[in-house]
């Protein structure tokens, strides 16, 4: 179970001078039955359909049978997809996988494929990605709900022009989509060409959809435990239902950073987990909670502009670079601290030793003889918590008792209720995203798609103001 540890938001663990002041949890805590009212209104008119993930059993056997089935006929899986459709399936990759998957050999995956995920269009990356892959050993999985995002289906379209050069009329056998259970083109070219489907729902938008197909296809082919995801997310789901915020974790966090925010100019909100492996669900943290909250009219229709900044680090690199910032700059930040209790097996440092014919080792490293990396990364954590809350600012820490599917389920669930919530606080809808479809609809336009003639100022007129 996670816990949230929250004493450093408040003034009173900090300098004194900067923080919330601790009057200010009883008016949240005050103020949340109608929070929690609202969140339950609009789950109920479908707003909120991720809570529903949940509740997959004939999903993940039908996801399961796949993987076990003609996924493990495959070397590589090659997913597209862009945004919520691969960012998801890489946090879960990197978080419940051995690191460097990619690079170790069959025995090594325990005879799982690799996953290469690609999440844009950089003719590089696509290009080092096919000359790398066996088309005749490669699943691809190609991901996008509305089934014609601009650069996953040109990545289709290269990646289909690639396998049917080398399969011909069998290259349909080597790709599976994730798409709406009805409407697009990728519905349109499964139908037509007999490609196997998985469906999104409908009331599940991209950023919320990693514990859907969308998340769970590529992480049930690698190997991970599927089914222990969704039993983690249930668990956050049910602690969601509690109306008392001292014993709503989720909401509470929504809480506090919406008030650090809106009170002190608590614009910047850090997650930095200290362990690599959850590197890459900083990176998915960062869409959601920027797409999520960043909005220019709030739910009645005025003009706000509301909506904090988002940035992912990671402990103890960042402590070599963001930190100076976070500990000395101005006090625009929140940080969010992740760590885990049990990283799993541990490496030792080895006691200092005369080597005969080697130079000996400083004697000022002695220190460090005796330790593991695990206890200095957990003591780097430690220190630099109790650092930030000398010189006055804010932080909270998530606690995982460990990197189980069941633990990362339950933390991917509790971030996307916490988005839900904070969407609440701020009084704005968490689930739409109009500034992102203006950059699609100029995209169109200056790509010549039909219907998006005279869509005002196209992305091929240039800025005339270039030194």
């Amino acid at each position: 179970m996670i816990r949230l540890a929250y004493g450093r938001m408040f003034r009173d663990a900090l300098d004194g001078s900067h923080g919330l002041p601790r009057e200010r949890l009883a008016e949240l805590a005050a103020r949340f039955g109608a929070i929690q009212a609202e969140v339950r209104r609009r789950r109920g008119a479908g707003d909120y359909g991720f809570y529903k993930l949940v509740d997959q059993a004939e999903t993940v056997q039908e996801i399961t049978a796949f993987a076990e089935g003609l996924g493990q006929a495959h070397e590589d899986v090659l997913v597209l997809g862009i945004g919520g459709s691969a960012l998801g399936a890489r946090a879960l990759l990197t978080a419940l996988r051995k690191p460097l998957w990619n690079e170790w050999d069959d025995e090594g995956r325990e005879f799982f494929p690799r996953l290469t995920i690609l999440d844009n269009v950089d003719p590089g990356s696509v290009r080092a990605a096919l000359a790398r892959i066996d088309p005749r050993r490669v699943l691809v999985n190609v991901i996008s709900k509305s089934g014609g995002t601009a650069e996953t289906m040109a990545q289709y379209l290269v990646v289909h022009a690639w396998l049917e050069n080398a399969l011909g009329s069998a290259a349909h056998r080597h790709l599976v989509f994730t798409t709406d259970p009805e409407r697009g083109a990728l519905r349109e070219i499964a139908a037509s060409d007999g490609v196997a489907t998985l469906s999104i729902p409908p009331d599940v938008g991209g950023r919320y959809s990693v514990l859907s197909p969308v998340g769970l296809l590529p992480a049930a082919l690698v190997g991970v435990d599927v089914a222990g995801l969704l039993a983690g997310a249930r668990r956050a789901v049910e602690r969601a239902e509690a109306d008392d915020l001292l014993q709503n974790p989720a909401a509470l966090f929504a809480a506090l950073h919406w008030a650090a925010d809106t009170d002190l100019g608590a614009h910047i909100h850090v997650l930095m987990p200290y362990t690599d492996r959850l590197r890459d669900v900083a990176e998915w943290y960062r869409q959601l909670w920027a797409e999520s909250l960043g909005k220019r009219v709030d739910r009645e229709g005025r003009e706000v502009h509301r909506g904090p900044t988002p940035v992912a680090a990671i402990g103890a690199t960042d402590q070599h670079s963001q930190v100076q910032l976070f500990m000395e700059g101005p006090f625009d930040k929140v940080i969010t601290f992740a760590a885990v209790d049990d990283l799993g097996p541990d490496v030792p440092i080895p006691p200092l030793k005369d080597v005969p014919g080697s130079r000996p080792l400083p004697a000022e490293l002695s220190y460090l003889a005796g330790h593991s990396l695990g206890e200095l990364l957990r003591v780097e954590y430690e220190a630099t918590s109790a650092a930030l809350a000398q010189m006055g600012r804010m932080s909270c820490t998530l606690r995982l008792r460990d990197l189980s599917a069941d633990s990362v389920g339950e933390l991917l669930m509790f971030y996307q209720i916490a988005t839900g919530y904070a969407g609440a606080w701020y009084g704005i809808d968490p689930f739409d995203q109009p500034g992102v479809e203006l950059g699609k609809r100029l995209t169109y336009a200056a790509m010549g798609r039909p219907g998006y003639e005279g869509q005002g100022r196209t992305a091929a007129e240039p800025d005339r103001d270039v030194v």
